[in-house]
């Protein structure tokens, strides 16, 4: 029976140990083939025979999961050794050999482990500051389960606009927001072991501001407008537009009408729709 040991963090390709069979023949007919017959480790490891020494050397795999110390510490698989010049005469149950390899998978320190691969979360643009946006989780993958601290990486939130709490991972405002200078904020938030620093990694949040009517309706522009002195009453004249720095889920829609100051014996109304046009059926130059 071979024991060996390889850390959980070896990568495909990465030796095990070596298996020594011999044969008292010489040459050709000493070479050696070695195959992994039976285990719960075959889809893990691989074997494969140095032409130098003859050895069998194991190796790690590719497998379709790497090694976890946490998931399955240990395999066992079956070995066996033939010949690769077999001369039919001398067949018999003693032509190969097997033997037993039990390899311990050894555990690694990790960085902790964020629960998701990335977080969105949404916040109305009038929150107040200190009001929680969301929050995320991590946890150490190693068996010491050692404690996780959260921290903000600040070169991805250089205005200071949000924290973290160092132990539940919640995220919270430092900061009042305005949807219409910014919609998105997309920060990095680090995971950090207690019992070792040097472990930490590191999750992308992304922060989406909820719209909220804050901003009163402008003009599109200027507006200079022209009129005939002989033009007729219900007649358009001018249609102006507006527009909101809000975004409504609904749209937008506005009600249009004359300023109070412009309202007595106006010689013009606005319908809800923008059109400006004449009220009075008479226009006269000389008299406005």
């Amino acid at each position: 029976i071979y024991q060996f040991r390889v850390p959980e963090s070896a990568k495909s390709g990465t030796s095990v140990g070596r298996i020594v069979a011999t044969d008292r023949d010489i040459g050709k007919n000493a070479e050696m083939f070695f195959t992994i017959v039976s285990g719960d480790g075959m889809d893990m490891f691989h074997i494969s025979t140095d032409k130098d020494t003859q050895d069998g050397v194991i190796s790690v795999g590719k497998p379709l999961q790497p090694l976890d110390f946490e998931k399955k510490p240990s395999y066992t698989v079956e070995i066996q050794v033939r010949n690769t010049q077999v001369d039919p005469r001398f067949m018999s149950a003693g032509s190969k050999d097997m033997a037993t390899v039990r390899i311990a998978v050894e555990d690694v320190d990790e960085p902790p482990l964020f629960y998701k691969a990335s977080y969105l979360m949404e916040v109305k643009e009038d929150a107040a500051v200190g009001v929680a946006v969301g929050s995320v989780s991590a946890m150490d993958p190693d068996g010491a389960r050692s404690m996780v601290k959260y921290s903000i990486d600040r070169r991805t939130d250089m205005d200071r606009l949000f924290n973290v709490h160092p132990g539940n991972g919640s995220v919270f405002l430092l900061r009042t927001l305005d949807r219409e200078e910014s919609a998105w904020h997309n920060i990095s938030v680090t995971a950090t072991e207690f019992n070792n620093p040097r472990q930490s990694s590191h999750v992308p949040v992304y922060i989406r501001l909820l719209d909220i009517n804050d901003n009163a309706p402008t003009f599109a522009t200027i507006y200079e407008t022209f009129v005939c002195e002989r033009t007729k009453a219900g007649q358009r004249i001018q249609t102006v537009s507006a527009v909101d720095a809000d975004e409504p889920s609904t749209g937008h829609k506005f009600f249009f009408s004359l300023a109070p100051e412009g309202t007595h014996r106006s010689n013009f109304t606005v319908r809800d729709n923008g059109v400006t046009s004449i009220v009075q059926q008479c226009f006269h130059r000389q008299t406005r």
